[in-house]
């Protein structure tokens, strides 16, 4: 039922979604208390509450934009997106030592993926929904050709590492809450969020470059941005240095348009059985 209606809304024109997405950002905001909370003290805390409105609508925007990314034709969805600065990528490909790619829940963070993947082969980090009746869906609409899923376990970190050190490419979402073990606190807009380390790891046991990602949401349906830089700034030696630098460069990218990064993720949940972190500094 869900896969026949995101077939369905994947016809409409991707103005017409966008519009409609601006509205539903809207109610969702309006209806939901705790939503609500969240979404507007990690946007005033981060310094841009001048752009709640914008991102209580981009979020609606995210959501009505996964059937037309998902689930229209692959020439249809690229179509629709610009490219700035892939020079950086193609020096990165030309010494072959592999590539991180690093992407936010930052504008449409979907395309990306995608847009890599007509380039190179791509192999990215997943985690499957908690809903089975999602897996199809989710499953079905991101692995495509030249795209390969590693899951979110041991497993799937093997297969980055042995991705990189055959020089070929991952992607990761750096500002993903990780599982217990799998991460550290460190800041994050000024308060502590739990981490992930595996992007500075991989990096130091392949030596292949971090490159920053993202795709923003043009005004009016028109499509997206897709822009390309490398993480230059030195990670540091330990796993809080490595993690708080990480999170500065996200800041960074975040910061070039705010309204769109997804301030409604609970960016700083607690996982469960990890110390809370007074407890961990402690």
């Amino acid at each position: 039922m869900l896969v026949t209606l995101f077939r369905l809304l994947s016809a409409l024109p991707l103005p017409v979604l966008h519009a409609a997405g601006g509205l539903l950002g809207w109610v969702v905001y309006l209806v939901s208390p705790s939503y609500r909370h969240r979404l507007k003290e990690n946007i005033t805390r981060a310094g841009f509450a001048g752009s709640l409105p914008r991102a209580i609508a981009e979020v609606g925007k995210n959501i009505l934009e996964l059937p037309f990314v998902w689930c229209a034709a692959p020439q249809r969805v690229l179509a629709s997106a610009q490219v700035e600065h892939w020079e950086i990528v193609q020096q990165a490909l030309d010494a072959g030592r592999g590539i991180v790619f690093l992407t936010p829940h930052l504008g449409c963070f979907e395309i990306t993926a995608q847009f890599v993947a007509t380039k190179v082969p791509l192999t990215v980090m997943y985690r499957p929904p908690r809903k089975e009746a999602l897996k199809p869906l989710v499953e079905g609409a991101r692995a495509r050709a030249h795209l390969k899923l590693a899951p979110a376990n041991l497993g799937g970190v093997r297969m980055l590492l042995k991705t990189l050190k055959s020089g070929g490419q991952i992607g990761i979402l750096p500002d993903q809450v990780p599982q217990n073990g799998e991460g550290v606190w460190a800041d994050f807009f000024g308060k502590p969020a739990y981490t992930m380390t595996l992007p500075a790891k991989l990096q130091q046991m392949s030596g292949a470059p971090i490159i920053l990602t993202y795709a923003k949401r043009l005004p009016l349906g028109r499509g997206y941005l897709i822009s390309f830089s490398r993480l230059d700034r030195p990670l540091g030696d330990t796993p809080q240095q490595q993690a708080r630098a990480i999170n500065a460069a996200m800041e960074e990218l975040i910061a070039q348009c705010p309204a769109q990064y997804l301030w409604s993720y609970h960016r700083y949940k607690t996982p469960r059985d990890v110390a809370a972190p007074q407890e961990n500094a402690a």
